[in-house]
This record gives C-alpha cells, structure tokens and sequence, in this order.
C-alpha cells in the first residue's frame, strides 16, 4: 500500500529552466533527510522554455517529483489551485521556483501545525525574518503601502500576504480552493479572506527570504494585486464565494 505522503511541496513554474533545477537540487537536499513521507510536484504553467522537460530530466535523480505540465498558461493562482487540489499529502506547502525561500523553513511551521493552525504563511514583515540582500527602497515603500490597503480592505494583522511560502492543512485546501477565482497575482490574498471567513487559524511567521535582484514583478503587478482587492471585497459583499448559506462556514 502507498503511504499518504505527509508533504506536499507544490512548485508553480513558468518559464524557469534557468532557476528551477537549483530549487529542485536545494529541496532534495533537505527532504532527503527527513523522516516524513512527502511528495514534490512542480506544475509547468504552459512554458515555452524547457521547463517540462527539466522536470522530466531531474524526475530519474529526486525522489517523489512528478510534474504536471499543462500546454496552456493558466496564472500562478491557477496552477497553484491545480497543484493544490491534485496534491495528496496532509500538509500542502507552495513554494516559488526561483527558491527565495528554501524548503527548510518548513520546519518552523510544523509546531504550528501540529497545534491545530490550519495555515501557516511566510513572511517578510513580522519580527525574525530575514532579506537577504534588502529589497530596494522602492520596492520597501510599494509594499508597505499596498500591505496597508490590503489589510484595511482585507486582511487586519496579517503583514505580508504576497511571500511565495504557505501551507495549508488537507482540509483547508479541499475548502479552500475549490472557492478560489482569481488567477493572477491577488489570489493569495483571496485564499487568505477565504481561510479567514472559513473559520480556519492562520498563523504568520518569519522566513528567510533571499532576495532576487531580477525579479520581474514590477510596477504593473502591484497594481494589479490592488485592483484584485477591491474586486474581492466587492465578491465577499455580493457573497459570491455563497460563504453565508452556512453550507460552506467551518464551525470552530
């Protein structure tokens, strides 16, 4: 019989044949070692590089790897909803492909969820984490103002809602998920409202973040996370996720 895995590290991946093959050797180095059934998928988001086939390649050398890879692009929110939901661990951990936070945080999380937090996020802003090197100034004061927006419109106490590092408990997932509708760069804001109006503990903690001086995220992107706000909000107001019908509400 095949043991459930524990873990699953889900891996959302567009056009990252430069990058993914030291996040896949980085996390094969640290899940070697542990004593937990896990699995890494990593999901080829309609690439026209050769991610796929980097998968492929590293599938005969790490243990657990299998890929998804979807011809069509379908938005980090979409594959990560994809990785998630085809996932079959307890725990289901996404991470970026471009290893900015190695999978060796994961540990910290694990007391947290052992004491009944049903998602645990990454962050940048809370006391203990670490950017190395710093983001720019600009990218300081971009992030700081729309952290602000967000949590005024959102998300009260909840620091950094864009870090590419969350897990969420086999339960929270299959809830949480299915509900999901956003594609782009919001959706892990609308997870969050969701995991929130679901009843479900979230806990924020710190990582170490190594900073990537070619991120292409830019100006555009954040604006786009903002416009995704407002339109969750408005959701949430119009109970479009039908979060109260009581059919969808987890009791605490």
């Amino acid at each position: 019989m095949i043991k459930r895995p524990y873990l699953s590290v889900i891996i959302p991946a567009y056009n990252e044949v430069k990058r993914l093959p030291f996040a896949l050797i980085d996390i094969d180095k640290h899940l070697s070692k542990v004593k937990y059934h896990y699995e890494v998928i990593v999901i080829n988001d309609g690439s026209t590089d050769d991610t796929a086939g980097v998968v492929k390649r590293f599938s005969g050398i790490i243990k657990n790897l299998r890929l998804i890879d979807n011809k069509t692009n379908k938005g980090k929110g979409g594959v990560v909803r994809q990785g998630m939901l085809e996932a079959s661990g307890d725990y289901r951990l996404f991470t970026d492909a471009d290893n900015s936070t190695s999978v060796d945080q994961f540990e910290k999380m694990i007391p947290f969820l052992e004491k009944g937090y049903d998602v645990v996020i990454g962050s940048r802003d809370v006391e203990g984490s670490r950017l190395s090197p710093p983001q720019p100034w600009y990218r300081r004061i971009a992030g700081n103002a729309g952290n602000l927006f967000i949590q005024i419109m959102l998300l009260p106490g909840i620091w950094d809602t864009q870090c590419g590092f969350k897990c969420f408990s086999k339960e929270a997932a299959l809830k949480i998920f299915p509900l999901q509708r956003i594609n782009g760069w919001g959706f892990d804001i609308e997870i969050l409202s969701l995991a929130k109006r679901l009843k479900y503990k979230v806990k924020e903690i710190p990582v170490v973040w190594i900073n990537d001086p070619n991120s292409q995220v830019g100006l555009s992107a954040y604006i786009k996370v903002l416009l995704e706000t407002v339109k969750i909000r408005l959701w949430l107001w119009q109970d479009i996720y039908k979060l109260k019908s009581g059919n969808l509400e987890r009791s605490q």
